[in-house]
């Protein structure tokens, strides 16, 4: 081998160990290291670039999370300040609504949508009490408004002198005897469908109902699946409700 010959090989030499020592971009862009330890390759940039993404998308999905939580529960207490949800007890509101009916009261009907009407469906509070001491609420229909002479007389009852046409009560009978008595102004005459168990203002333990004592008014049935719909409807629902309930006299 000449000169010449033995100075080629030395520059090919010189420029081999210099592209080894260099940094060379692989083919996936990241940059490989000569400088790491024997039989291990130092990967820069790659490893970094992939995982702020994960870090981010990870914050992002907590922040969303948070976010819809935190808006269900801001609807659920609106929804609470406007709707009651509550079960029926006992049978005073027979054949229009039966024990464990699961109905919806709107707790600012009379504050946002005017006064009470008669034929409501209302639930209050009262100084009746339970068995283990609780309060007990009532759930009776408006008879008489502020104003209102009411009377109940032979099974009947009259308001203003006149007979007030009931189709929904169970027996079609009233028992009591009232005459003349006037409904004091901001309170309410209300009795319960089932006239014959019902515990209500022709009782002096009710007595008639001052308006700020109402929880709310029934305005929607959501059980029994085959009942569920707006209080209108529930007066020509009453066959269906008994059928349901097994309250097989009444359903015939």
């Amino acid at each position: 081998m000449n000169i010449e010959e033995n100075k080629e090989l030395n520059v090919i030499n010189v420029i081999e160990d210099t592209t080894q020592n260099a940094g060379v971009e692989n083919p996936e862009g990241a940059v490989a290291s000569a400088d790491a330890p024997d039989g291990e390759m130092a990967v820069e940039g790659v490893g970094e670039a992939h995982a702020a993404p994960k870090k981010e998308s990870a914050k992002t999905i907590v922040k969303e999370w948070v976010c819809d939580i935190a808006i269900a529960v801001l609807i659920a207490v609106l929804i609470l300040q406007f709707i009651k949800p509550t079960i029926v007890k006992e049978s005073s509101m027979e054949p229009t609504l039966y024990e464990n009916h699961y109905i919806f009261l709107s707790k600012q009907a009379y504050t946002l949508f005017g006064d009470p009407q008669r034929g409501d469906i209302v639930v209050f509070h009262s100084d009746l009490t339970r068995a283990d001491g609780a309060e007990k609420l009532l759930i009776k229909r408006v008879i008489g408004l502020p104003g209102d002479e009411i009377s109940i007389m032979n099974g009947k009852v009259y308001i203003n002198g006149e007979e007030y046409e009931e189709e929904y009560i169970k027996d079609g009978y009233t028992n009591g005897d009232i005459e003349g008595m006037v409904v004091p102004e901001g309170s309410l005459f209300c009795m319960g469908d089932n006239r014959l168990v019902s515990i209500d203002s022709r009782d002096d333990r009710v007595g008639c109902i001052e308006e700020a004592r109402i929880v709310g008014k029934a305005v929607f049935r959501l059980a029994p699946f085959g009942l569920i719909g707006p209080a209108s409807k529930w007066v020509g629902e009453r066959k269906e409700a008994a059928k349901i309930a097994g309250d097989a006299d009444y359903a015939q």
